[in-house]
């Protein structure tokens, strides 16, 4: 019930021409139960209603960014009660099996429901990469040191993951209960060995964040080969790097919804809407 009040306020009111939405509660629960055990959308029990509406308002709420504004909005309830951890952000990436059913998708771009946009967060690749061990998908995400996710992305398995430090970093934004810009910056940032980077380092050094982020053993030898023009080497936080195990567990409560351990969505944003779901039930929960 707690969970739910805090929920209610931001969900959308009407709908389209013709009356109101469905019952959200009942929906939102079929969507839920379909994110926990990973069934099928046509296996629903019927006490959640038509799988087709369920399905559907799960899509659309994908496809226009309502999930996402939902989730931004929950951080900033729980950032105003004092329930985010700004102290350190720590950045990691897992892969998921994408089942076969998640392969086969059209070659035309999809539509936002009642508009002639696509969805925010379509990729022509639709998020799967190919190797010998199949079909994968990788969510790259920030997580706070409650354990729960700021801000994520999705791409091909195959993927590297220095290169996708900035982009998932660009997606934390969290809006101020006063008003104003909404805030995007920690104190720290955490990260393993894929994510050093010269360009990464010079980002975070210029967005004036703290960063942990050990050096593999082939960059510390580079500024020694080219003497003192190789600048100082990077400070690095023994300590600080302890909390890095915040995100990885953090990853693991993710992987507790069967949805998004297994890929079954075709589509990627799709998909992303499915990873954002969970999302907002980690916030939601005390």
């Amino acid at each position: 019930m707690d969970e739910w009040a805090r929920l209610v306020p931001h969900l959308p009111g009407s709908g389209r021409r013709g009356g109101r939405w469905n019952d959200h509660r009942r929906v939102i629960n079929g969507i839920l139960f379909r994110q926990r055990t990973g069934v099928p959308w046509r296996d629903l029990p019927e006490r959640f209603g038509s799988w087709k509406t369920v399905y559907e308002r799960h899509r659309r709420w994908s496809a226009d960014g309502t999930w996402d504004r939902i989730l931004r909005a929950v951080q900033a309830d729980a950032d105003a009660a004092g329930r985010l951890d700004w102290s350190m952000v720590s950045v990691d990436s897992t892969s998921c099996r994408a089942h076969q059913h998640a392969a086969g998708a059209r070659k035309k771009p999809p539509r936002v429901p009642g508009k002639r946009s696509t969805p925010r967060q379509h990729r022509p690749d639709e998020g799967l990469g190919r190797s010998r061990g199949g079909l994968t998908t990788k969510i790259h995400l920030a997580g706070e040191g409650g354990r729960r996710p700021l801000g994520l992305l999705i791409t091909p398995g195959q993927w590297g993951d220095a290169p996708q430090l900035i982009p998932v970093m660009e997606r934390i934004r969290v809006p101020r209960p006063g008003g104003g810009h909404p805030r995007t910056r920690p104190d720290r940032v955490g990260g393993d060995k894929a994510y050093s980077s010269r360009r990464n380092r010079c980002y975070l050094r210029r967005r004036q964040i703290e960063h942990t982020i050990p050096e593999p053993r082939d960059q510390r030898a580079d500024p020694r080969r080219r003497g003192s023009s190789g600048g100082r080497p990077p400070a690095f936080d023994k300590e600080a790097y302890k909390r890095r195990n915040e995100v990885e567990r953090t990853i693991n409560r993710l992987k507790t919804f069967r949805a998004v351990a297994t890929r079954y969505d075709k589509r990627a944003y799709i998909f992303h809407g499915t990873v954002t779901v969970a999302a907002i039930r980690l916030w939601l929960r005390p």
